[in-house]
């Protein structure tokens, strides 16, 4: 009589093998949860810096920041209204072809001259409100 090898789980080590994963599931997702608005702030930072350096590079070109109302669109295409700047660079400022939303799918606030220097930069948080705190707080260029 030959013996039967027969290879795999049995039930009782299924259900250990998913006990345990659900244990890990329980315990690591609030953590990486609860990290969603940190990371939507940290890139909201990264998107006001890149601005920045942009507006930085436009300046050089033209000898001034873009106003209030030629706006952030002065880094994608060359301003017709307003002070239009002589040595514009061709393509533009941004590498992507168009202005980013803030990282909650609201608009970039600019303001040129700004109250705070040549410009200001900000980002109303994650309620789109201005003011607040914690994860609603704004996001300021000229406190970064």
């Amino acid at each position: 009589m030959g013996r039967s090898d027969s290879r795999g789980f049995t039930l009782l080590e299924i259900l250990v093998v998913v006990f345990i994963l659900s244990l890990l599931v329980a315990i690591v997702a609030p953590r990486i949860i609860g990290r969603t608005d940190d990371a939507r702030i940290v890139e909201a930072k990264v998107q006001i810096r890149n601005f920045e350096t942009a507006l930085k590079l436009f300046r050089m070109d033209s000898g001034f920041y873009p106003d209030t109302q030629q706006g952030l669109e002065a880094l994608i295409t060359k301003p017709a209204a307003g002070r239009v700047p002589q040595n514009y660079r061709e393509g533009g400022y941004l590498e992507q072809k168009k202005i980013p939303l803030d990282p909650w799918g609201n608009p970039y606030v600019y303001v040129s001259p700004g109250l705070q220097g040549d410009y200001d930069i900000l980002s109303y948080g994650a309620d789109g409100k201005e003011g607040g705190s914690g994860k609603d707080a704004d996001i300021k260029s000229w406190e970064l």
